[in-house]
């Protein structure tokens, strides 16, 4: 049986077959590609079936080239039967490709200059979106951050100002609590 186009109802080219197979097996390079604990966690927001998980992971443990070759193909294999729209969507998100990741980034930054450098006007922001928050652990954060810059000291507070402020935006209790935000930075 032949395989129908969506958009014209014309059969499907050998061509255009073998062009989608290649697109899925470079999708599947790609995500072989990434860092283990980056693979993790986009194995952890996208559905895969077992076998494919377990094919993506088994790739990175392989220590020769030819494994590691043939390997990638039972991975292409694998993804022949795989929808790539949100293996895609999530390898965004993992890379910090997507325009909505790079925009909450860039309002994580803002808010934290923010805070450093008006303290009051930043709260009272924090407060009306997220008003769980913990802001008498922002303001610790804050007054470290402030004299770590003043000591030249490693930006720990800084960091941790991010990760709390991260936590708050994806709705983490940690965050809320202020418990072990200054632990991840």
């Amino acid at each position: 049986m032949e395989e129908l186009d969506p958009l014209d109802g014309e059969p499907v080219s050998k061509t255009k077959r073998k062009q989608a197979m290649q697109d899925k097996q470079d999708l599947g390079r790609a995500l072989v590609e990434l860092p283990p604990d980056r693979l993790k966690r986009l194995l952890g927001k996208v559905e895969l079936s077992e076998t494919l998980s377990g094919a993506l992971l088994e790739y990175q443990r392989l220590p020769k080239r030819e494994a590691q070759r043939r390997q990638l193909q039972y991975i292409g294999k694998l993804m022949r039967d795989v929808d790539p729209e949100p293996i895609q969507a999530a390898l965004d998100v993992v890379n910090g490709a997507s325009a909505a990741e790079n925009a909450k980034l860039h309002r994580r930054e803002r808010l934290r200059t923010l805070l450093l450098e008006n303290e009051a006007v930043a709260l009272a922001d924090i407060a009306v979106h997220w008003p769980q928050a913990d802001l008498t652990h922002l303001r610790q954060l804050r007054r470290s951050a402030l004299k770590e810059q003043e000591q030249n000291k490693p930006p720990k507070s800084y960091r941790a100002i991010f990760q709390v402020l991260k936590e708050l935006e994806e709705g983490g209790a940690a965050a809320a609590t202020g418990d072990d935000a200054g632990e991840e930075a």
